[in-house]
């Protein structure tokens, strides 16, 4: 009987264990949807950055099980080894391989020695695999993604506009694109493209350095990827075709307008404002009463920004509305720019 109890306990123990392993996975890998590859509008294949394939150290151990598989099919492989040949020391093997079982992509061998377990791929696995050796080939996707990791890594390495030099980002573990290692050619080709649209700026030193800029660090604050940034709509863009005001005219589609402002009020950020409304009040989660009333405000202050000799208290009055709209709508990013945006024109009101 004593004996049965020491090894119940024993048994518990080993559960709690296999309970707490999974709950350190679950924070520092927060579990993801399946693997999804959409057709982008180009036609080319598009990995979610959200799935195994994403992840640049999964995506690594994944080609690593492939190569250890295929000279050893029958085995279940240890992960330490792979952190061990990759030197990935701040990496936990239990982790990474729990991270995989969760995804169906390995199956795990416990062990009752508290050591780290042994794995073996499963057809899913293989299949993951297969679908990263073709994402390889993808030369778009892998901009794409050179941009956001490198840009990220730019932020979290020196957010204070230091320079630093970018051939170290080579070395970083988010360097690696479905599981292989970023080239000079990768990296120089995101290089030219984020400092073409102003998210780093290219320093004249020896050797080369660049520093994120104060645009940079708004996109990486905005939580999108680098082409989201890109896309969203600029000032003075035509933003949508279904916000007109009474005389037919596109909120925010015109670009330059005269106006006899005796008042020195200048109109820019609230027409700028009432067009991004337009844009984006069908993404807030509004519901159609408060969105129609919010789209009827950004009518209301763009009749008001356009007129030809506009007020400062009819500006403010429904700025002010939708500011308090937008922050009842929520926390999205999107409202929450709106609300920037909104202050930003009413304290330029008492400049």
């Amino acid at each position: 009987m004593a004996r049965n109890s020491i090894n119940q306990r024993a048994i518990e123990k080993h559960l709690k264990e296999i309970a707490m392993s999974y709950e350190r996975a679950a924070r520092r890998h927060p579990i993801r949807v399946p693997v999804q590859t959409e057709t982008s509008a180009e036609g080319g294949s598009v990995s979610s950055c959200g799935t195994a394939e994403g992840d640049p150290i999964l995506a690594r151990l994944l080609l690593w099980l492939d190569e250890q598989a295929q000279q050893n099919p029958s085995h279940h492989v240890n992960v330490t080894r792979f952190i061990q040949e990759q030197q990935l020391h701040g990496e936990d093997a239990a982790v990474l391989a729990f991270e995989l079982e969760q995804r169906d992509l390995v199956e795990v061998s416990r062990n009752w020695g508290g050591e780290a377990p042994d794995v073996h791929l499963t057809d899913a696995g293989r299949a993951a695999i297969h679908r990263l050796k073709k994402l390889r080939l993808d030369r778009a996707a892998r901009l794409r993604y050179t941009m956001d990791a490198f840009h990220r890594w730019l932020f979290d390495t020196a957010s204070d506009q230091k320079p630093i030099n970018p051939a170290l980002f080579l070395a970083a573990p988010d360097a690696f694109f479905a599981g292989s290692a970023m080239s000079d050619e990768n990296l120089h080709e995101a290089l030219s493209y984020l400092a073409e649209h102003k998210l780093i700026e290219r320093i004249d030193t020896d050797p080369a350095t660049v520093a994120i800029t104060p645009q940079g660090i708004r996109c990486v604050l905005a939580g999108g990827s680098v082409q989201d940034h890109i896309n969203q709509p600029r000032p003075g863009s035509t933003y949508n075709n279904y916000l007109p005001n009474a005389k037919g005219v596109i909120i925010g589609e015109q670009q330059h307008f005269t106006q006899n402002n005796t008042d020195g009020v200048d109109p820019t950020l609230f027409v700028q404002l009432a067009g991004y409304i337009g844009q984006v009040s069908s993404t807030l989660g509004m519901s159609d009463t408060d969105r129609m009333e919010l789209e009827r405000v950004a009518q209301d202050l763009h009749a008001a920004a356009t007129a030809e000799n506009p007020e400062a208290g009819r500006l403010r009055q429904a700025a002010t509305q939708l500011k308090d709209k937008l922050i009842e709508a929520g926390t999205t990013i999107a409202a929450t720019i709106g609300v920037q945006m909104a202050e930003q024109a009413l304290a330029a009101l008492v400049q």
